[in-house]
């Protein structure tokens, strides 16, 4: 039986009796589960992975205000300088200012992974929620998980550019489709480890309805989690977006990406190694940053 005490519920579904069910239950339940992954992002891990995707995120959306030149401006006279005040990070074997090349590389990577992740997100927990509640449908999700699984993200990019060609498009439906089975499978555990505690039994036994159940108990409890997970798909994200631009299936250039410029600066690393560490630190930054925020989430989930 649940710890939580019983407190009668006044204002049950329409056409059903008044029923006895676990304090704090609905809106209450949720944020009181969101507290504490609240102040896990106020300290130790959460607080710096937050302060170092915060100063990333920042960095790009100013980028028109930090940026001194255009991102594909062709300067007169700077093929492959290295760092100095007008450059920060120098310049690129056509001539262009890398600093501004970054900047504008974090908005299409950010970018991305922010319209990605949650589209992936949404869909895949649909997709849970639906295969929770038929025996056909959720053999079908699963089969369909496992194919969607079994193919690398970089493996599934190549052959999806093959099909609709190389660019923005493609990275998004890649990311979405990594992200789909993670998010409905996840959904899907906390349905059915939830709809089995007595609590919920119990309501369903004396009337509760199905859709109004899943409301009340079951999607609250899967809050910790799925937050728990955006953050390490968003770190995942913003890997996937920079190794496809890197091999050339991603961002198209001249258009800047992370990955793209990591992968021009290769024949001149002998020159200005600053081609690469510029970029390289961004995405460690990010990654790290949104590791940090999901470890904090987990800790804070467990305790």
């Amino acid at each position: 039986m649940s710890t939580e005490a019983a407190q009668p519920i006044s204002a049950a579904p329409a056409g059903q009796s008044d029923i006895c069910l676990p304090a704090g239950a609905g809106e209450p339940a949720v944020e009181r589960r969101a507290a504490p992954l609240r102040r896990a992002l106020l300290r130790g891990q959460g607080l710096a992975g937050l302060i170092l995707v915060g100063a990333v995120a920042l960095a790009g959306l100013a980028a028109p205000l930090l940026a001194s030149y255009d991102p594909l401006e062709q300067i007169r006279d700077a093929n492959l300088l290295g760092p100095s005040a007008a450059h920060p990070l120098g310049t690129d074997d056509v001539n262009r200012d890398l600093f501004s090349r970054v900047l504008f590389g974090i908005r299409a990577s950010l970018g991305i992974a922010f319209i990605a992740v949650p589209i992936g997100a949404v869909v895949g927990s649909l997709v849970g929620l639906l295969a929770s509640l038929h025996p056909a449908a959720d053999v079908i999700a699963q089969r369909t998980f496992d194919v969607l699984l079994a193919f690398p993200a970089l493996i599934l990019g190549i052959a999806l550019a093959a099909v609709i060609g190389p660019g923005r498009t493609a990275v998004i439906v890649v990311i979405i489709a990594s992200e789909v089975p993670i998010f409905g499978r996840l959904i899907r555990t906390s349905i059915l480890k939830v709809r089995e505690q007595p609590y919920v039994e119990a309501a369903t036994v004396i009337g509760a309805g199905r859709w109004w159940t899943l409301r009340t108990h079951i999607l609250p409890n899967a809050v910790e989690s799925v937050s728990v997970q955006v953050a390490l798909s968003l770190s995942m994200a913003v890997f996937i977006e920079s190794a496809m631009s890197f091999i050339g299936i991603g961002v198209r250039p001249p258009d800047p990406s992370l990955g793209s410029i990591i992968s021009e600066s290769i024949p001149n690393l002998d020159i200005n190694p600053f081609f690469a560490i510029g970029p390289l630190s961004v995405v460690a930054a990010l990654v790290l940053g949104f590791l940090l925020i999901a470890q904090a989430l987990g800790h804070a989930r467990r305790s």
